[in-house]
Formats: structure tokens, C-alpha cells, sequence
């Protein structure tokens, strides 16, 4: 069993990306620079986005941060994302989600302009990453892909059972998984909530990415020996064991499931740590292509 570290592999990319900055300051060329939005005060999401300054900080990027209180309004909001789309010398921004209810999330995703939605999530970027053009991939979609690649995980014409059909997830990796591309040509099926026979569906599976959201939903009952293991998920778990009263727990249950895996990505450690680096690819890439 190989175990798909994450933290190593984006700390590898991060080191990458920061040669990449240094080449662009010798050359007197334009340093990346990456906005964060961050509305209210959700616990979560400011986690994400102090990891995401930091990893700027730490490959060399700008970084602008931008906060507003819970009680801002969709058309303040709007107007914010606005500025950023005319800022020359903004590359990429993210506003981070969830939005408190009285906003209007695809609304303003729809707002942010296409060559600066470096979260991918742009009806654009995900039309053109339907076709095959270039264009930013989602992060998380994108992390996974760059892991199995680094790891050589073979998924050409293997089955790739995906749980889950989110739009950050489940639905782009199912797309990006069949088409021609190293991490690709499989022959992908899409499980949910309504998916009769699931036990069935993933005892076939060479590949599994759960990404559902329920913490240790997968066990090792429902795969067969030799599988490959992606595990999207991370939930707090109650465990008065622990220091802080919790525990992080994937959407695999990883004792039962690690035995029987070829390889496998560990919570946390896994999936997490590539989404801040390739968010951090895709900046680099907004930045290059506005200089070319």
C-alpha cells in the first residue's frame, strides 16, 4: 500500500512554482497576484483563506485580502468583485464559499470575469473544460489529477467509480477522468445519493474518489483488493480522546480500506494540501497568459 502524500506532493509543486517566480523577477517580468474575498466570519473558511496567503507568501506571490463583514450585501459584494476584475494588476481572486444565505452564491460566481476565476468555477472555465480547451481547472479536480500523475497511478481504460456529483468536485472529476490525458482515458461511473446498489457499483472499481461528504462512509467491505483511493472528504468527528474534542475524519473509513488499497490518500494530508497548491498553479498560469 502507497500512500498518496499530499502534503509532500504540494510542497514540491509550491517549490516549483516559487523557481517559477524567482525566473519571472530576473526577467523583470510581472509578479503573480493572487485576491481572497472572505465575507463573514465562518471558522472554516478563514482557515482556507490564511492557508492560501500564506502559500502565497511562501511562493512568492502578492496577496491581497480582502474581508467584509456578514451583513454585506449582495450588491456590495458585486461591486467588489467588480474592482477586482478591473484591477490590471490583480492576475486571480477567489471569493471564498460558503456565502452567508442572503447572497446569492451563482450570482456572483457568474460575476467574476473567466480569465481571473482561478477557482474554476466559471460556467466559461467549465464549458471549455467540458470541450477540452484551456482553461482553469477546478483546484481540488486538479490536485487529484496532478497526485495520480506523480504517483503513476496507471487509470487508463481502469474503472473509476466517482461518489458523488458536486459541481466542485464529483461532476468535473467524472469528466475529467474519461477524457485523453495522462490521468484519464477511463471508463468513469458517477454514483450519489440515489445510486441503487452501490456496494456492487464500487466492488468493481479500480479507482475510487469519494467525495460525499459523510465521514468513514466507504469501507473496506465495499472494494476489492489492489484499489486506488481518493478521499475528497473531511469532517469533524466528536472523539473525547482528543486534545481539542474532535477528530478529522475522511469520507473512508482508511483502517478497513488501507489493507485492500494499492494506494490511497490519507485524511488529513491528502487531497487538502493540493487544492492551495494548484489553486496557486492557476494563478501563475492567469499571470503568464496575460504577459503572452
Amino acid at each position: 500500500m502507497i500512500l498518496l502524500d499530499g502534503k509532500k506532493t504540494a510542497a514540491d509543486l509550491k517549490q516549483e512554482i516559487a523557481l517559477s517566480v524567482q525566473k519571472l523577477k530576473k526577467q523583470g517580468k510581472k509578479i503573480p497576484h493572487l485576491a481572497a474575498v472572505l465575507v463573514g466570519e465562518n471558522g472554516a473558511s478563514m482557515t482556507y483563506v490564511n492557508a492560501k496567503v500564506k502559500a502565497c507568501e511562501l511562493v512568492g506571490f502578492k496577496s491581497t485580502l480582502i474581508k467584509l463583514p456578514e451583513d454585506t450585501t449582495e450588491e456590495k459584494l458585486l461591486q467588489e468583485i467588480e474592482t477586482l476584475n478591473n484591477n490590471k494588476n490583480v492576475d486571480g481572486f477567489i471569493v471564498q464559499l460558503p456565502l452567508p444565505k442572503h447572497i446569492n452564491e451563482q450570482k456572483i460566481v457568474m460575476a467574476v470575469n473567466p480569465d481571473k476565476d482561478v477557482d474554476g468555477f466559471h460556467p466559461v472555465n467549465v464549458g471549455k473544460m467540458t470541450l477540452d480547451l484551456p482553461c482553469f481547472l477546478p483546484a481540488t479536480p486538479f490536485g487529484i489529477l496532478e497526485l495520480l500523475e506523480r504517483y503513476n497511478v496507471e487509470t487508463s481504460g481502469k474503472n473509476v467509480v466517482i461518489i458523488g456529483r458536486s459541481h466542485i468536485v464529483g461532476r468535473p472529476m467524472s469528466i475529467l477522468m474519461s477524457q485523453k490525458r495522462t490521468a484519464g482515458n477511463a471508463t468513469v461511473t458517477v454514483a450519489h445519493s440515489r445510486t441503487k446498489n452501490l456496494k456492487e457499483i464500487t466492488l468493481q472499481a479500480d479507482i475510487i474518489v469519494a467525495a460525499l461528504g459523510k465521514p468513514e462512509f466507504l469501507t473496506g467491505a465495499m472494494v476489492k483488493n489492489g484499489v486506488t483511493i481518493i478521499d475528497v472528504g473531511i469532517t469533524r468527528v466528536e472523539d473525547t480522546t482528543k486534545k481539542r474534542g474532535y477528530r478529522l475524519a475522511g469520507d473512508v473509513h482508511f483502517e478497513s480500506v488501507a489493507p485492500k488499497s494499492a494506494f490511497i490518500t490519507p485524511v488529513p494530508g491528502g487531497v487538502g494540501p493540493m487544492t492551495i497548491a494548484m489553486l496557486m498553479k492557476n494563478t501563475l498560469l492567469a499571470c503568464e497568459r496575460k504577459e503572452n
